[in-house]
């Protein structure tokens, strides 16, 4: 009986498609393998094989048609010894069934521009150019097979499907590599009330407060100098010192005297008026095991630095111990980030509301710095501050920025 050639669906979503032109007129014998058509769907240009063997016995839509449903009758292959009859009968059942035909039209087929277009090769001379459908070039490059070592069974000796099929079938089977992909793709994991609550807090700040950012370099051999001097004259209890003054420490001395000196930094907005600060308390970042918490030194102007660093010491354990009260990570007028521990050299870190000012610290590391047209090898950290464009503008964050590496540069003036 006839065999019908429907519109295939050549992707997962395709529900129609353009038939572009018809490779094979009616009256041809056509072979199992052979492209027979171009169909063009929601995603590229494609050949299509036949696959059945007969005579192409009537083509029911023709080239240029746009619009045909997925198996939609678009011709009838004649078996031998069938004739017009077969087609008629078969052409009467879709009709009954309510095949809805196809819009012709006469405007060249626009071809997908976002997708890979596949087309029959044009016809070439030459004996270096090889016969192959693109399907059939597809599975050669993906099975490592040389198509010049092949002959075509399509039309004039055209390489389809079935001819590299053969050919592969006599290679040895390749094991595949196991690649231990988790079946599950991934977890959820549910959000602490602390992860919620930084969350909340840090977009507000991204959203609300126009940040701007400063940055400085800061030579840090003095105060390394002084660092690994006092902490070598450290008094001791039972053969422990007394203190361990750390570079962090520093920082947070020298952030405590820039504020003091300029004062007007030292402030917040509300809408009512800029909140100026009588006091110098100074949050810095710890990070815990749902995120990070700020403790406070109060007053850390007032403190002397072996204060600062075991003050700090302590409560940085606390705050990984979950077990800081309320007043001791509530409030302060400025804080500090610093990521140098994990040989991060720059970044820029969000306010935290409702301070005007953050400063994030790098890692110190050796560079070479022209010095008086020499060029020496110096210990550099670099720190950058962001400020509330509303409080602190730039000239008054340049000038706090500088007054801190001052002091950095110059920690002996932290002393006195």
């Amino acid at each position: 009986m006839a065999i019908e050639i429907l519109m295939p669906a050549l992707s997962p979503t395709m529900t129609e498609g353009n038939l572009v032109k018809w490779l094979k007129k009616e009256g041809d014998k056509i072979k199992p393998g052979e492209v027979i058509a171009e169909i063009e769907t929601d995603k590229a240009t494609m050949e299509v094989e036949s696959a059945d063997s007969g005579i192409l016995g009537k083509i029911v839509v023709p080239a240029k048609t746009d619009g045909i449903g997925v198996n939609q009758l678009i011709a009838v292959i004649l078996e031998p010894g069938e004739d017009a009859k077969a087609i008629d009968a078969l052409l009467a059942k879709h009709k009954n069934a309510g095949s809805a035909p196809a819009h012709a039209v006469a405007s060249p087929v626009k071809q997908t521009v976002n997708a890979p277009v596949v087309t029959a090769p044009a016809a070439q001379t030459g004996e270096s150019r090889i016969f192959a459908s693109p399907l059939a070039k597809r599975i050669a490059a993906n099975e490592g097979v040389n198509l010049s070592t092949i002959s075509g069974s399509g039309p004039h000796g055209r390489i389809v499907k079935a001819d590299i099929a053969v050919t592969t079938s006599a290679k040895p089977v390749k094991m595949a590599l196991s690649l231990g992909r988790n079946a599950q793709e991934y977890t959820i994991e549910p959000l602490t009330q602390i992860r919620k609550v930084i969350a909340k807090r840090l977009l507000e700040a991204k959203l609300t407060v126009p940040h701007f950012y400063l940055t400085i370099d800061c030579e840090m051999d003095n105060l390394l100098a002084l660092r690994n001097e006092i902490n070598a004259n450290a008094p001791k209890d039972k053969e422990n010192p007394l203190y361990k003054i750390s570079v962090n420490d520093f920082v947070i001395k020298a952030s405590a005297h820039a504020l003091k000196t300029v004062p007007k930094a030292n402030a917040s907005w509300t809408d009512e008026g800029i909140v100026r600060y009588n006091n110098i308390d100074i949050s810095v970042a710890v990070a815990i095991e749902d995120g990070l918490t700020t403790p406070i030194i109060r007053n850390a102007d007032q403190k002397g630095i072996a204060q600062i660093s075991n003050e700090m010491k302590e409560l940085a354990k606390r705050a990984k111990a979950n077990a800081l009260r309320l007043e001791e990570f509530q409030g302060g007028s400025f804080s500090i980030s610093n990521l140098g521990m994990y040989g991060i050299k720059h970044f820029s870190a969000i306010i935290n509301p409702p301070q005007s000012c953050i400063l994030a610290v790098g890692a110190a590391e050796q560079r070479a710095v022209v010095k008086e047209n020499k060029i020496e090898i110096v210990t550099m950290m670099t720190a950058t501050i962001s400020c509330d464009h509303r409080v602190v503008d730039g000239a008054l964050g340049a000038e706090l920025l500088n007054t801190f590496k001052q002091y950095i540069e110059t920690p002996a003036l932290m002393l006195v």
